[in-house]
């Protein structure tokens, strides 16, 4: 897959790779390594593509609102409709999913005393602090369960609480076999999250693998911090 935007200097090119179910997968770099373009060009967000996505057998070129119906995204910055409540955002995406109303008020429920929302339930989001526009963002995306999580800069914004709560409900939603795309720059909670990584630099992928595969191709590092720096040529 190549993606990207014709003015962008992140242009992702050549990058290919899988998620497996059960799994949770780093992609790290820098600012302007190409993470987010990735992200973007699996949701089918940019404006120029080449190459095959494919989401549960589903091609997002010809099958893109079948792929979606198994996703779920959390964005780097959260999108909240200004006009309606927490209650309603999450209506509206139990409605788009298709979740009956059991399912709904349940799985509801639950994420909404983890994230300590519940109180909020009929506030409107757009006047949230950031960090708590986080949480409903977390929230909208675990709602249905799905089978593909694609997740953009998650540690944005939360408090170390919410952190803790959003990393245990990853390591949960990966023994249901979800399979889990992570992007992020903040590597030392990567490492302890990660079942594998792909490792970006000027929009290319110089390596992926696990951390044990990695260390075997480039040397032994105390972390994954160390082993980043040397193989993306920054020190």
């Amino acid at each position: 897959m190549s993606a990207g935007y014709s003015s962008c200097a992140d242009t992702v090119k050549n990058i290919e790779f899988h998620v497996d179910s059960g799994e949770i997968v780093g992609i790290i770099g820098n600012n302007g390594a190409g993470k987010s373009t990735i992200i973007k060009a699996i949701l089918g967000l940019t404006p120029s593509i080449s190459g095959n996505v494919h989401i549960c057998s589903y091609s997002m070129e010809n099958q893109a609102r079948q792929a979606k119906k198994h996703t779920g995204y959390i964005p780097e910055v959260p999108l909240v409709y200004s006009e309606l409540t927490l209650r309603e955002h999450l209506m509206m995406i139990a409605a788009m999913y298709g979740m009956d109303g059991t399912a709904y008020e349940n799985s509801a429920r639950e994420l909404l005393r983890s994230f300590h929302l519940e109180g909020k339930i009929d506030y409107f989001p757009s006047e949230f602090s950031k960090g708590m526009q986080q949480k409903v963002m977390i929230i909208c995306a675990m709602l249905h369960r799905p089978s593909l999580y694609i997740i953009d800069e998650p540690f944005v914004g939360l408090d170390p609480l919410a952190t803790r709560t959003f990393t245990g409900f990853l390591f949960e939603e990966r023994s249901r076999g979800a399979g889990i795309l992570m992007s992020t720059h903040i590597l030392d909670s990567a490492e302890k999250i990660c079942d594998r990584f792909i490792i970006m630099s000027g929009g290319r992928m110089i390596a992926q693998g696990t951390m044990s595969q990695l260390c075997e191709n480039f040397g032994h590092f105390e972390s994954l911090l160390d082993l980043y720096i040397h193989v993306s040529g920054l020190e």
